[in-house]
């Protein structure tokens, strides 16, 4: 919400600053966004007088100047054809920056004459379109003034921003009645002279009242739409609005003023009456910015006889709009259903500043008088006739009452407010109080429900500043833990993953549809999305990391990423809370000693899912490995760590060469993806996050190892073989891994390595031979023979 000084002051009486209002302004809770002087780019800019004019020696269309800004003639060159003796225009001498050319002037020959700055035209000072020639003022316009404060355009501009729930702040009177409750000055009386209608008016109707509840319309015929005074034009300019025409103006006006959006409709393209109702399927509406909606059953429209005219509270529509030739209009003044206003907003992906404030809700008291301060705007600009006002429907206009007590503003709001204070702040924002403390909330309020919103009225406008810093109340003895089993599980892996080499890394959960498509795409959509690239939920984690892991690479090739994240997967069953990890580009660097570099394979991302897996208190010695992931995956180089047939922990590999096509990424990624919904709480857990650690006892006889080399078939999985081994003596055995494995003409050698941890008393031979014959057992089940 932009608003001027000045155009506050029209509403305010205050002598305050441009600092004070802005202080103000955030104190009360309407942030300040920033505060700009559009007239501090203009400030080398000068009123001058045109002394001569004389023709080019070699230009035709070119004229010699001699102008005077009040420090004696200059040569200027000017090729404008309006540009004559004895004119007042604005000139910039050398130096000034010329916004609307992108320019900075200088002392320059043009065709062999030299030239000494520039007379501006319209344009080239950013204050309209108009580029025909140059600006002309009054004689009388005093010479060498700055032309910023001889046009009026020293007037710094507020920009606040409003959040949801102030309705009433989306127009500058709402703003100045809030600084006026603040103390920052006294709030103007607001006077509505309305206009006593000939004949009869508007023929409207409304066949959604729940989308429409109140239509009210005047017409007036008659009117000249030529341009907007130079006031109006000036703070539509300063606040970003381009000015269009009078009638145009005037509605824009009413709604930055008031907050009161307005439509004007050019009667003559009407056929028959307005009525407010629901779309019909099919209908469509060219609307004001050019482009054509399609609109449906669930949509309020105003419409006539033939056709849609309006997407109601939003925007008009080209076809009933007016022009420069327009003489009969018809003003609307309407009352809109928020939410019908909000779903159809966005549906059509169609914003405006109407919609923004009948979404927020405004003033349902404030039918009458905003329609008749229109009419009298345009029977003063514009002239005409003005009919009758025709009223269909009726707004929402009960007003709610609640029962306060000044207490709650301290055992509430934390601040002391002597109940008269709070009295006289209630008031002076609109609020009617009893003796008996029955507040009665104005029709503008639509926020204000109960005791706690009128605690933080009397505090914002006290000033939360002034509500001390009070320590809390600490309940003796040691604190208790607050954290979750599964913060504290997210805790337990963010800190593993850092301390195994990888950044932690925050992405979008939103994701594209190509992003997502690879990983079986989005069962979640967003129907409203910031853009086409974040409009679905991401089936994976893996997406975001790998876009940051290809723009990490692109700006420095040759190095190593190790990114992870812990985040939520979106399913078409529920949220899963799961950590990424992603291993790109070279995994050890080259190196003088002769090491080439060298890339991720998939049993780094084993070991990864592995050590984090042990990380979240998972039993990792009973997982067991099952070959492929999924479609992202690669085949052959990708798997599962599963607790029993179904419960799968985690999924690891290398990624499919054309999901790191889809990502840009060369060269082979592994990545992890781990399940944390899946990993099972360790026993004896008081809270199911915890780890429940048996006192040490170091065994006290040295571990045995014995190594044993079997011949199995070549597609024997060696986890299969491992595990057998391990299960031979679960009483003996405390570890078993592969060391050695080659490739035979049929069959393959897997090397296994066998820990044995005696109890009270060392192994004899014929334990130890026992124990041997366990294993070679256990694995010729599994097809195993041992090598000669």
């Amino acid at each position: 919400m932009k608003f001027t000084l000045s155009w506050l002051r029209e509403h305010l009486y205050t002598d305050a600053t441009i600092d004070e209002v802005a202080d103000t302004l955030t104190r009360i809770g309407l942030e300040v966004e920033g505060v700009a002087d559009p007239g501090a780019k203009l400030a080398a800019f000068r009123v001058a007088r045109v002394l001569t004019a004389e023709r080019h020696p070699q230009a035709d269309k070119l004229q010699v100047l001699s102008v005077d800004a009040g420090d004696g003639p200059v040569q200027v060159v000017c090729g404008a054809p309006n540009a004559r003796a004895g004119m007042v225009g604005v000139f910039g001498a050398p130096g000034a920056y010329v916004p609307g050319s992108s320019i900075t002037l200088k002392v320059a020959a043009i065709r062999g004459v030299e030239s000494n700055g520039m007379m501006c035209s319209t344009r080239e000072l950013e204050l309209g379109d108009e580029h025909d020639g140059i600006i002309e003022l009054p004689s009388d316009a005093p010479v060498g003034t700055a032309y910023p404060d001889y046009a009026g355009l020293s007037d710094p501009v507020i920009d606040v921003s409003v959040t949801p729930n102030r309705q009433d702040c989306m127009g500058v009177r709402g703003i100045a009645r809030d600084l006026a409750a603040a103390g920052l000055g006294t709030l103007k009386p607001f006077h509505v002279e309305r206009t006593k209608g000939e004949g009869s008016g508007p023929e409207i109707a409304i066949e959604d009242p729940e989308g429409c509840p109140a239509f009210y319309a005047q017409g007036i015929s008659g009117v000249t739409n030529g341009e907007a005074p130079d006031w109006m034009r000036r703070r539509l300019l300063a606040v970003g609005q381009k000015p269009i025409s009078a009638l145009v103006d005037i509605t824009n006006y009413v709604m930055l003023d008031l907050g009161r959006p307005l439509h004007v409709y050019d009667r003559t393209r009407l056929s028959g009456g307005l009525i407010a109702r629901k779309a019909r399927a099919g209908e469509r509406l060219t609307a004001l910015n050019g482009r054509s909606y399609p609109l449906d059953e669930t949509m309020t429209v105003i419409a006539d006889d033939e056709a849609v005219h309006d997407i109601g509270g939003i925007m008009g529509g080209e076809q009933s709009g007016v022009s420069t030739g327009t003489t009969d209009i018809v003003i609307e003044c309407a009352y809109f259903d928020p939410d019908t206003i909000a779903r159809t907003g966005q549906k059509l992906l169609l914003t405006s500043d109407a919609r923004q404030r009948f979404e927020r809700g405004v003033d349902p008291g404030f039918l009458d008088d905003g329609l008749a301060h229109a009419t009298r705007l345009v029977l003063d600009i514009c002239g005409g006739t003005a009919s009758a006002v025709t009223r269909a429907g009726s707004p929402p206009v009960e007003r709610r009452e609640i029962a306060y007590d000044p207490g709650r503003a301290e055992t509430l709001g934390g601040l002391a407010v002597a109940p008269e204070r709070q009295r006289a702040i209630l008031r002076s924002l609109g609020f009617e109080v009893g003796e008996d403390w029955r507040v009665v909330v104005p029709t503008w309020r639509r926020d204000v429900d109960g005791p706690a919103d009128l605690v933080e009225e009397v505090i914002r406008i006290e000033g939360v500043d002034n509500v001390p810093s009070v320590p809390l109340h600490r309940a003796p003895g040691v604190a208790r833990p607050t954290a979750t089993p599964a913060q504290k599980l997210e805790r337990r892996l963010r800190r593993a993953a850092a301390a195994r080499g990888a950044d932690e890394a925050v992405t979008w959960s939103f994701i594209s549809d190509a992003e997502a498509a690879p990983f079986g795409g989005g069962a979640w959509t967003v129907a409203n999305p910031i853009s086409d690239l974040l409009k679905v939920m991401r089936p994976s984690l893996l997406p975001g990391l790998l876009s940051a892991a290809s723009r990490n690479l692109r700006q420095h090739p040759g190095q190593g990423v190790r990114l992870f994240e812990i985040g939520r997967r979106y399913l078409a069953d529920a949220e899963r809370p799961t950590l990424g990890l992603v291993l790109a580009g070279d995994r050890s660097l080259r190196g003088w000693r002769g090491g080439k570099a060298t890339g991720f394979d998939a049993f780094d991302a084993k070991a990864e899912a592995l050590a984090l897996l042990a990380a979240a208190g998972a039993p990792v010695d009973n997982l067991q490995v099952m070959d492929g992931a999924g479609g992202a995956w690669h085949p052959g180089q990708s798997g599962t760590l599963r607790l029993g047939p179904k419960t799968v922990l985690a999924a690891f590999g290398m990624l499919h060469p054309n999901v790191l096509k889809a990502f840009d990424l060369s060269g082979p990624v592994a990545a992890v993806e781990l399940y944390l919904d899946a990993i099972p709480p360790k026993r004896g857990a008081k809270d199911g996050g915890g780890f429940a650690r048996p006192a040490h006892a170091p065994p006290a006889l040295q571990t045995v190892r014995r190594d044993f080399a079997f011949v199995v078939p070549a597609d024997l999985p060696a986890d299969r073989l491992v595990r057998a081994v391990r299960g031979a003596d679960k009483a003996a055995i405390v570890s078993a891994r592969v060391f050695d494995v080659f490739a035979l003409e049929s069959e393959k050698s897997v090397a296994v390595e066998v820990m044995l941890q005696p109890g009270e008393k060392s192994f004899t031979d014929a334990e130890l031979k026992a124990i041997g014959d366990k294993v070679v057992a256990a694995a010729a089940k599994q097809g195993a023979s041992l090598r000669g």
